[in-house]
């Protein structure tokens, strides 16, 4: 994704000590899609789930308080918020008093939702309410026992194919995902998740194109609608659904999934499956 602006991110940066809205930074996803050649109306729905682990503010006495956080940025949305901007943000409320964790949660979705231009729904949870963040596997065939050779690392959709023309509907998932940030370099870990109806992918072809992302510098939403437009145009499925769950960093973790299918939540039981790497 190319950005001339990507606020905080690969910028040393001071912690603001009370509350500070105007660190949030917005990244416009029409960037991205451009590149990907996506435009208006959206071939897919989607929504992004971020995880907050490291949460923190005062409550009116000055006491500590702590809270896991869900955040859910619809991909309809006309940006992202920049994560390093985030973690600023949220770490601004360590310093300031709210009322109660209802409050602290209102205040987030507000301001993340003006910075983002879209639906936000954000909920806060208490650290004894650890089933809302219990770790389970994804379901479906790992492709990841396959043996293939590599040679390259660069993303090229022309490694993705069928295996024949009879429909199939089907679960396919691997762990090898990795990206890197566009402006730091750092890189970025994900089990990326692949449900479709249509002519068999070929499963093989499907994790060689996985891997050839080792070195793709791309946001972590802008890989999943590049996987998501690569397996549309290339193995033309009938529905079709791409969901990443990306390792944390700075205490944050992003998670993005677009579907051909309004109602692929409730279909499909995805919901905020946390994995034993996150």
């Amino acid at each position: 994704m190319k950005t001339t602006d990507a606020g905080p991110l690969g910028q040393s940066s001071e912690y603001p000590a009370q509350y500070d809205a105007s660190v949030l930074h917005p990244i416009a996803r029409s960037l991205g899609r451009a590149e990907l050649n996506i435009t208006e109306p959206l071939p897919f729905v989607g929504e992004d789930i971020w995880n907050a682990y490291e949460l923190s503010w005062l409550n009116p006495k000055g006491k500590p308080q702590v809270a896991l956080m869900k955040m859910t940025v619809a991909a309809q949305s006309n940006c992202i918020v920049e994560s390093k901007s985030l973690k600023l943000y949220l770490g601004s409320f360590n310093g300031s008093r709210f009322e109660s964790m209802d409050a602290v949660a209102k205040v987030v979705e507000r301001d993340v939702q003006r910075v983002v231009g879209g639906e936000v729904a954000v909920a806060l949870f208490p650290l004894d309410q650890h089933d809302a963040f219990d770790i389970q596997p994804l379901a479906g065939f790992c492709i990841d026992d396959l043996d293939i050779e590599m040679s390259e690392y660069v993303v090229d959709s022309s490694l993705l194919a069928t295996a024949s023309n009879e429909v199939v509907t089907e679960s396919l998932f691997s762990h090898l995902m990795r990206s890197c940030c566009p402006v730091t370099g750092q890189p970025d870990w994900a089990s990326v998740w692949v449900n479709y109806t249509g002519p068999q992918i070929c499963h093989a072809s499907l994790l060689r194109y996985i891997v050839s992302f080792r070195n793709n510098q791309e946001f972590h939403e802008q890989c999943v609608e590049r996987v998501y437009s690569d397996l549309m145009e290339r193995c033309n499925p009938e529905a079709l659904t791409v969901y990443a769950r990306y390792t944390r960093r700075g205490g944050i973790d992003i998670n993005p999934f677009r579907s051909s299918s309004p109602t692929v939540v409730e279909q499909l039981g995805l919901g905020n499956v946390r994995l034993v790497r996150q």
